[in-house]
């Protein structure tokens, strides 16, 4: 009999529990804290991830990449080598296509510094063969093509194109890198700000928490009271911080979009990383209200 009354009339149960506690509540800056912090993850999120994607893209692209070129000051004796050199390379088993960039891309290229009818015999350009191998462009097989060219085209350089891009990759690992800390840092940040304002909310109601727990109030019941109260304010902030987050990051991939760039375009989010971005506020609600329940019932229990 005793405990169904504890359970039916204990009044310390739902909205009779959080009436005598009417501070409860971190309300006033909270929701827009968290808000601005949802907003930093998201964007710092959204970032690492778009980095991940045109790292993977480029590798991906580049691990059978090679160049070939020629480089002789004469132009004649640079074609010679250059189709002596497709020549070798297609008979090779290592390589799936070859394809000699046409002379007008070049001139397109340097274009902005030789300026418009250049003097390719004042200034020889290399002729370059765009080479793609069936495999990656291992250490082997590129000493094995290079032992090749030497004989038929002895001014001709090989370099794997992936090794020209290992300063960007490394650039890119450690923004990644920095985003994963930023993403860290800001839940910390967000769980100490929910922490003192729970500890500032028990110091407002502390008379009445003392009141309450004379009347039989446990301590896991006034906790559920302020986990309630951060998880609502902590559904609007992440809701709103979202909604700003997604912005920004929609108006900076426009902005990347405009640039042309390949590299860039290859950033692009797919639909698994917007599963991870929308699960942020989630995540930010659930350490909120853990953060809240522990700090309330860590003071509780020293109160008394």
């Amino acid at each position: 009999m005793g405990s169904k009354t504890a359970r039916g009339l204990n009044p310390f149960r739902g909205e009779r529990a959080a009436q005598l506690v009417p501070q409860a509540r971190l309300a006033g800056p909270m929701p827009w804290v968290i808000a601005i912090m949802i907003t930093l993850t998201v964007i710092a999120a959204a970032g690492g991830l778009a980095l991940n994607n045109v790292a993977s893209n480029a590798r991906s692209e580049l691990a059978g990449g090679v160049t070939v070129q020629i480089v002789d000051a004469s132009s004649a004796e640079r074609n010679r080598q250059a189709l002596a050199a497709e020549m070798a390379l297609a008979a090779r088993p290592e390589v799936a296509t070859i394809r000699r960039v046409p002379d007008e891309e070049l001139d397109a290229l340097l274009e902005p510094w030789l300026g418009v009818g250049a003097d390719n015999e004042a200034v020889p350009v290399p002729a370059l063969i765009d080479v793609r191998l069936r495999d990656d462009a291992s250490e082997r097989t590129l000493n094995t093509l290079r032992g090749i060219l030497a004989i038929e085209a002895p001014a001709a350089r090989l370099d794997a194109q992936s090794s020209w891009l290992g300063p960007v990759f490394s650039a890119i690992a450690s923004l990644q890198w920095l985003s994963a800390a930023l993403v860290i840092l800001l839940g910390l940040t967000s769980a100490a700000a929910v922490w003192l304002a729970a500890r500032s909310a028990l110091g407002t109601n502390q008379d009445t928490i003392e009141i309450v727990h004379l009347l039989g109030g446990t301590d896991t019941q006034i906790a559920r009271i302020f986990e309630r109260s951060i998880g609502f304010d902590a559904t609007l902030g992440g809701a709103v911080g979202l909604a700003l987050g997604l912005a920004a990051v929609l108006v900076l991939g426009q902005q990347f979009d405009e640039l042309g760039s390949g590299m860039m375009a290859g950033g692009a989010l797919r639909w698994y990383d917007w599963i991870l971005i929308a699960l942020i506020p989630l995540i930010g609600v659930a350490l909120a209200m853990l953060t809240a329940r522990m700090t309330v019932i860590a003071a509780l229990r020293r109160m008394l």
